[in-house]
């Protein structure tokens, strides 16, 4: 069993994460994977936040920057607390889908939702209910994985 798999299998309060949400984690921790390339590279610059010198801001990380990304976002919105009990030991912190939503921002959640076919307040209430289980489960023992980890991953469940 696959890192993806344990997570799509025990993160979310039921069992399996369905296949839309997949695809909505996806497009905000991922985007070369999920938009087939040079696409994704061609993101809003706006959504993403910027790297290091020379490397390209979204450089398959996502419309977020990747996981550090977004847990990031989150913690600059003020839930920093809630974000290292998902990352840490201990039972996660719940977050409203309203907190989760405004502190991505409009453009991601409106554009994972596209990606998932889904509207923008059922995107932000899986997510919600499901975050804190993925990210439980993907940053174990304390560390969070890299893109190509995660990129890996999803690719693997893609083509299941």
């Amino acid at each position: 069993m696959g890192l993806l798999d344990d997570v799509m299998g025990n993160a979310t309060p039921g069992g399996n994460i369905a296949k839309p949400l997949m695809i909505a984690l996806g497009t905000l921790v991922l985007s070369k994977m999920m938009s087939g390339g040079a696409a994704a590279q061609k993101s809003d610059p706006t959504l993403v936040p910027e790297q290091g010198a020379g490397t390209p801001a979204n450089a398959d990380g996502g419309l977020l920057g990747g996981l550090e990304g977004m847990l990031n976002k989150l913690q600059t919105a003020g839930h920093g607390e809630t974000v290292n009990s998902w990352v840490g030991s201990g039972q996660n912190k719940p977050i409203q889908p309203n907190q989760l939503g405004q502190a991505l921002g409009p453009k991601a959640v409106s554009t994972a939702a596209q990606q998932a076919g889904m509207s923008e307040q059922q995107l932000l209430s899986q997510l919600a209910a499901a975050l804190p289980g993925v990210v439980d489960k993907l940053t174990a023992n304390g560390k969070i994985p890299t893109l190509q980890e995660l990129a890996s991953a999803f690719t693997q469940q893609q083509q299941k």
